[in-house]
């Protein structure tokens, strides 16, 4: 593992320091944060994607809730 002083060195050596200050990450995690969506949308496991299983996650949600919906509005009519 780095010591903090190792850390530090690393990130000592990342320019832009003074006319950036903190800032200077920033274009690293906006890659990284692209290349993650890029793998969430085209990267397969088996045989979907995690949009894929996304998608289907929010479908059955939306069908539950529908279902639950339903079965209120049957029981309320039923104590009318």
């Amino acid at each position: 593992m780095f010591s903090r002083a190792q850390v530090r060195r690393i990130l000592q050596r990342v320019p832009g320091k003074q006319r950036l200050g903190v800032y200077r990450f920033l274009p690293f995690f906006f890659v990284l944060g692209g290349t993650m969506e890029w793998i969430m949308i085209k990267v397969r496991v088996g045989q979907e994607t995690f949009y894929d299983v996304y998608r289907r996650k929010a479908s059955e949600r939306q069908y539950q809730r529908r279902l639950e919906d339903a079965s209120e509005t049957e029981l309320q009519q039923s104590i009318k």
